[in-house]
C-alpha cells in the first residue's frame, strides 16, 4: 500500500509498459539497417544477424538472474543494476569496430534489457490480482505495442540522420530515463515476501512453479506464440525491402503499423468472459491466418496481400500474449520474480531458435512453414489447457 500512495497508477503504468517494451526496443529499433550493417562491417547478413539472436539469448538468460534475484533483495536495486549495465552495453555497441565486438555488446545489452522485461511482469503481480491485473498487463501490453510501433519508427529516422550508430544513441538516453525512474520507483516487495534464506528459498520457489501444471502450459503456449512474432522480426526486413523493394523508412512505417494490431487486441483481451476464452480465439485465429499466408507466401503473392494476413496474424498474437500472461502470472503469485523469469525466458529461447531458420533457402517458403508449424503447436497446447477446468486462479500442484 505504501507504493500507491507514493507512486501514482499514471506513473507505474508508463513506467511498467515502457520497461515491458526493452524487449521491441532492444531488437526493433535497428531493425531497418540490417542491410546497412552488413556493409559497414564488411560482413554477411548472417554474422548482422546473429546479433539479433544473441540478444535474444541475453533477454532469456538474464530473466533467470533478475527474476529469482528480486525474489530475494526487492525489485528496485536489481533493476537499477539493470538499467545500468543496458546504458554501459550500449555505449559498447556504439563504440564496437568489429561485427564480433558488436555481437558481444548485444548479448551484453539483451542480459541488462531483461531486467526491464521480467521486472515489468513481477512488479505488476506484486500490486495487482485477478481482473485487476489482467486489466494492468492489458495496458501494459498496449503502451508495450505503441513502444514497438516508435521503435522501428524513430530506428528509421535515427538512421536517416546518423546511421545505424544514431539509433543506439536513442536507446542510450532511453536507458537513462528508465534508470531516473527506477530510482524514483520505491520497492513494491514488502520485506515480509522477500526470500530470506537464498537458496532454499529460491530452490523451493522453483519447485513450486515447475509442480504448476497449468503454468507450464502457459509458458510453453506463450513461447510458441513468441516464435511466431520472432518469425515476422527476422524475415520482414529482408522480404519487404530486398523482395518488395520498400525503402527502410517505409518499411519502419510497415512495422509500426502491424505493430498497431498487437496493442490494440492485447488491450482488448481483458473485455472477453475469461482469459481462457481470449487465448482460444486468439489461438484459432494465428493458427487459420497463419495458413492463409504460408499459401499466399508460396505462391507469390503480391505485397497488400502479404501486409493484411500479417497485420491480422499479429492481431491474434497480441490477443494472446495478455491472456497467457496473465493466467500465467496470477497463477503464481508467490513466486512472481521466479514465474516472470520462466515465462520471459521461455519466449525469448523459442524466439531465438527462428532467425537461423529463417534464412535457410528461400526466405518466402521458410517464413511461411515456420509461421504455420508453430501457430500449430500454439493452438494445440491452448486446446489442451481448454480441456482442464476452466478459472483464472489455478491451484497449485501438491
Amino acid at each position: 500500500m505504501k507504493l500507491r500512495r507514493r507512486n501514482s497508477r499514471i506513473f507505474m503504468l508508463i513506467f511498467l509498459g515502457t520497461l515491458s517494451a526493452f524487449g521491441p526496443f532492444v531488437m526493433d529499433m535497428y531493425l531497418p539497417t540490417l542491410p546497412e550493417m552488413t556493409g559497414y562491417f564488411g560482413t554477411s547478413s548472417s554474422m548482422v544477424q546473429l546479433g539479433l539472436t544473441t540478444s535474444m539469448i541475453g533477454l532469456a538468460v538474464g530473466q533467470l538472474f533478475f527474476g529469482p534475484l528480486s525474489d530475494r533483495y526487492g525489485r528496485r536495486k536489481p533493476l537499477i543494476i539493470a538499467m545500468s549495465l543496458f546504458i554501459f552495453s550500449t555505449i559498447g555497441c556504439i563504440f564496437a569496430n568489429t561485427i564480433s565486438q558488436f555481437v558481444a555488446m548485444r548479448l551484453a545489452q539483451g542480459f541488462a534489457g531483461s531486467g526491464g522485461v521480467v521486472l515489468s511482469r513481477s512488479i505488476a503481480s506484486d500490486k495487482y490480482s485477478a481482473t485487476e491485473l489482467a486489466t494492468m498487463l492489458g495496458m501494459i501490453a498496449a503502451i508495450n505495442g505503441i513502444a514497438t510501433i516508435a521503435a522501428p519508427i524513430a530506428g528509421g529516422l535515427a538512421a536517416g540522420i546518423a546511421g545505424w550508430k544514431g539509433i543506439f544513441w536513442c536507446l542510450l538516453i532511453l536507458g537513462a530515463g528508465l534508470l531516473a525512474g527506477s530510482i524514483r520507483m520505491h520497492e513494491p516487495l514488502s520485506g515480509s515476501k522477500m526470500k530470506k534464506n537464498s537458496k532454499e528459498a529460491l530452490l523451493g520457489g522453483f519447485r513450486d512453479v515447475m509442480r504448476n501444471r497449468k503454468f507450464l502450459l502457459h509458458i510453453l503456449q506463450y513461447g510458441l506464440t513468441m516464435a511466431v512474432i520472432f518469425i515476422n522480426v527476422a524475415s520482414a526486413p529482408f522480404i519487404i525491402q530486398e523482395h518488395f523493394g520498400l525503402s527502410q523508412m517505409m518499411f519502419s512505417v510497415i512495422f509500426g503499423v502491424n505493430a498497431i494490431a498487437m496493442a490494440v487486441t492485447s488491450a482488448m483481451a481483458s473485455r472477453f468472459g475469461s482469459m481462457e476464452k481470449a487465448l482460444q480465439v486468439s489461438g484459432d485465429g494465428m493458427l487459420v491466418t497463419s495458413i492463409l499466408l504460408c499459401a499466399a507466401l508460396m505462391l507469390g503473392c503480391g505485397f497488400w496481400i502479404y501486409e493484411t494476413l500479417l497485420f491480422l496474424l499479429l492481431a491474434m498474437a497480441g490477443m494472446s500474449f495478455t491472456a497467457s500472461n496473465a493466467l500465467a502470472m496470477e497463477s503464481e503469485q508467490d513466486n512472481a520474480g521466479m514465474a516472470s523469469a520462466l515465462l520471459g525466458t521461455a519466449g525469448y529461447a523459442f524466439g531465438g531458435i527462428v532467425p537461423p531458420l529463417v534464412g535457410l533457402g528461400d526466405m518466402m517458403v521458410s517464413a511461411g512453414i515456420l509461421f504455420v508449424f508453430f501457430t500449430a503447436l500454439s493452438c494445440a497446447c491452448t486446446r489442451v489447457m481448454s480441456t482442464r477446468p476452466v478459472g483464472f486462479k489455478v491451484k497449485k500442484a501438491e
